[in-house]
């Protein structure tokens, strides 16, 4: 008897070992609500337990599943669906081929300023913004920019059924902190992928050729087709970024996708909509020669800013000689004539793309200083910058 008694009470220990190992004090889950196991407690605190057991209970969440849900429910609504209709005209069959498209997108402001790719709305003959209420607005082109792939849409929609969404600094992101990225991949609105700004300054072609969209940010943040156009976030809920473009050799997410910095974004999106595109700087210089020291002037236009500041390019020489009745006309290209640009605002020229996109970095009406070689002799001339 002693024997079977002291068998009781062993199994009776090895069965609370086994059920404190088991269940501790994390909580256990039946269709999808939680109970948490908890130690005796005093008659007091068994009555708030009691009370609170009559209620659902919330299942607890970390830190980072806060911010995430909380980044969505904020930014979600100010993200929209942007569907487009075109027409295409097979020229061989004589056909017409109607298309749709579909993209994202994120509300500016209370006055139905949209933004997105232009990419998702170039060619469109129509153009559908749809909210995250599922109200869904015909869109109208407001203006955009090819090269750097940005585009600004206008929908008459009342204004408390817009919400712009926040705009953050992109200068300040570092790799590896959080990014989120929201859109309507495949077509599946409000959609949350999250991952970490995995690098920064990255290059790729534009669609505008001979061009590079420059300083982009990489995100292993999951994008689709369907998300370009949309946010890429912070754990704020900013918009620091626009997504773009994946690399993919698939067509779908591999993990690489890159954004438009939210910075560029600024101060393009307000002359858009101003002029319905980008007015860039003009210097007048129409055709360079690249050389090892500098670049030459080979062609001016000859009412623009350079040719207005004296500066000089390729000269034509024409030479006549007569033989007997008969003048003959002979024209030769003097290039010694020609100035060569060693430097912009002190900064060294070594090819033509590179001068083109300094003077682009300046606002028309702008005065640079050129460091120039004309006749062997180095001097400084001042360029006031026109526009086009």
């Amino acid at each position: 008897m002693k024997r079977l008694s002291l068998y009781c009470g062993a199994s009776a220990l090895a069965g609370l070992i086994v059920g404190v190992a088991f269940f501790g004090s994390d909580p256990i889950k039946f269709s999808g609500k939680a109970y948490a196991v908890q130690p005796a407690i005093s008659s007091e605190g068994s009555r708030s337990r009691l009370q609170a057991a009559n209620r659902d209970v919330v299942p607890s969440m970390t830190a980072e599943e806060q911010i995430s849900i909380s980044v969505y429910e904020q930014a979600n609504p100010s993200v929209v669906n942007i569907n487009t209709k075109s027409t295409q005209i097979d020229h061989f069959f004589r056909l017409q081929r109607e298309s749709e498209g579909s993209g994202s997108g994120a509300v500016l402001d209370k006055e139905g300023h949209i933004i997105t790719n232009f990419h998702v709305i170039d060619d469109a003959d129509a153009i559908e913004v749809t909210l995250a209420s599922n109200k869904t607005f015909p869109a109208t082109f407001i203006g955009g920019d090819k090269e750097h792939d940005i585009a600004v849409l206008k929908i008459e929609a009342p204004p408390e059924d817009l919400r712009p969404i926040p705009l953050g600094i992109s200068s300040d992101l570092r790799v590896g902190q959080r990014a989120f990225v929201l859109g309507n991949p495949f077509g599946w609105d409000g959609t949350l992928t999250t991952g970490i700004i995995s690098s920064l300054n990255r290059d790729l072609p534009s669609r505008v050729p001979g061009r590079q969209m420059q300083s982009l940010i990489q995100t292993d943040a999951a994008m689709n087709p369907g998300n370009s156009g949309g946010p890429l976030l912070d754990t704020n809920s900013q918009m620091v970024g626009m997504c773009v473009a994946i690399a993919t050799k698939t067509g779908q997410n591999a993990g690489v996708g890159f954004a438009i910095p939210i910075d560029r974004i600024k101060q393009i999106v307000p002359e858009l909509i101003q002029n319905g595109r980008i007015v860039r700087a003009d210097i007048g210089i129409m055709e360079v020669m690249e050389t090892e020291t500098g670049i030459v002037i080979a062609r001016l236009d000859s009412n623009g800013p350079a040719a207005q500041a004296g500066l000089r390019g390729f000269r034509r020489v024409v030479q006549r000689r007569k033989q007997g009745p008969i003048i003959y006309e002979t024209e030769t290209i003097d290039r010694s004539h020609a100035d060569r640009i060693l430097e912009v605002n002190g900064q060294p020229m070594r090819s033509g793309v590179q001068f083109r996109d300094k003077i682009w970095e300046y606002r028309p009406g702008t005065v640079i200083h050129l460091t120039i070689v004309r006749d062997g002799k180095q001097k400084k001339v001042a360029v006031t910058l026109g526009g086009k």
